[in-house]
């Protein structure tokens, strides 16, 4: 099957073609993205009013080379697949809306995807990875760790309380005077840096929950940034140096964590996955391998133009539901918020799961 994904959901416009085969594996046709960094860069953050204006302009040029790129036409497309949120409401609109006319023009399936389980279920298409498997989800917006037990059925065993990884890089970027986007510039500076010279905390280390936390970092950095004034360039350096090193300890910790949880729970995972854009790190990529590698699994990173918003990933997770019969109306709602897992609650709530309770 072949099918037509489309990206929207923050500030990449995107469109791809998939092909599915009988065999469960998949093949990238086409895959397009037009990043708005440029659009962004004076603001040193995400605009959505700008994101969502960009793809109204960008979109249909994108899905044209997309679709001409895979040498195939709207009559053979299998399914159209729009990332349907969580993200940026306006962006989320234009994709969405897209997508719902070409399939009624054409008469085509169409599938409202969760963003979040395309990078989910991206690993599948980049190294046929078997269920189950367990996930680290980290970009700017989102931390998780998330049991994978197969198409549409995820178990969220650990997230952050406060900020996600990559907002806590580019926060401390904007923090430090560095460019947007930030996190790049957080780890091309650490490169640089002395990581011992700051006794910086690292967050949760030890705790038997999954769950992560950045806010206290981000405060000891800023009170550090405070002292430091005016920072020379060393003293940048040294700062994300400390501040990289902290959230590779603390992740590496909650990570273990939460491999401990997924075997308890579901027995040994066929792989530990990285998705996300931060997962493009190479200091990050680094200290997974190190937890894969005590985990006794196999780690799994999609190469780094998967890992952040692509249409591939939509077009795919598209193909895997329409192979299993479930596609949506044209009632598909836009969504800003979108839980991956449906019975996930807020960290530190609990829920009695006995019948009337």
């Amino acid at each position: 099957m072949l099918v037509l994904g489309i990206e929207t959901t923050c500030d990449e416009t995107a469109a791809a073609v998939v092909e599915r085969r009988a065999d469960g594996s998949g093949r990238i046709l086409s895959n397009i993205v037009r990043s708005q960094t440029e659009e962004h860069a004076p603001f040193g953050g995400v605009v959505p009013e700008i994101a969502a204006r960009a793809h109204v302009d960008l979109l249909d040029g994108i899905v044209a080379r997309a679709m001409q790129e895979a040498g195939t036409g709207f009559a053979e497309l299998s399914g159209v697949a729009a990332a349907a949120g969580p993200g940026l409401i306006g962006g989320v609109i234009v994709g969405l809306t897209t997508a719902k006319a070409i399939a009624l023009v054409h008469n085509t399936p169409l599938i409202a995807v969760n963003h979040l389980e395309a990078h989910a279920l991206t690993p599948r298409l980049t190294d046929s990875t078997e269920f189950p498997y367990c996930l680290f989800l980290a970009s700017g917006g989102h931390t998780q760790i998330v049991a994978v037990l197969g198409v549409g059925d995820y178990v969220r065993l650990g997230t952050t309380v406060d900020d996600a990884i990559g907002e806590a890089f580019d926060k401390i970027a904007k923090m430090l005077g560095l460019p947007y986007p930030g996190g790049p510039q957080v780890e091309r500076a650490a490169a640089s840096g002395d990581a011992t010279r700051f006794a910086f905390p690292r967050p949760m280390l030890g705790r038997p929950d999954a769950n992560f936390s950045l806010s206290g970092l981000k405060t000891a950095v800023r009170n550090e940034a405070s002292r430091l004034t005016p920072l020379e360039p060393q003293d940048i350096n040294d700062l994300c140096a400390g501040f990289q090193a902290a959230v590779l300890d603390s992740m590496a910790d909650r990570l273990s964590a939460g491999l401990r949880l997924f075997r308890e729970r579901f027995g040994a995972p066929k792989a530990l996955v990285a998705a996300g854009g931060v997962a493009a790190n190479q200091a990050i990529r680094r200290a997974l391998r190190e937890v894969a590698a005590k985990a006794q699994t196999t780690l799994i990173v999609p190469p780094p133009a998967l890992c952040t918003d692509n249409g591939a990933m939509i077009a795919w997770a598209g193909a895997e539901r329409l192979a299993l019969g479930l596609t949506d109306t044209m009632d598909a709602a836009p969504r800003a918020r979108w839980l991956l897992d449906a019975n996930a609650v807020a960290p530190g709530k609990f829920t009695n799961t006995r019948a009337g309770f």
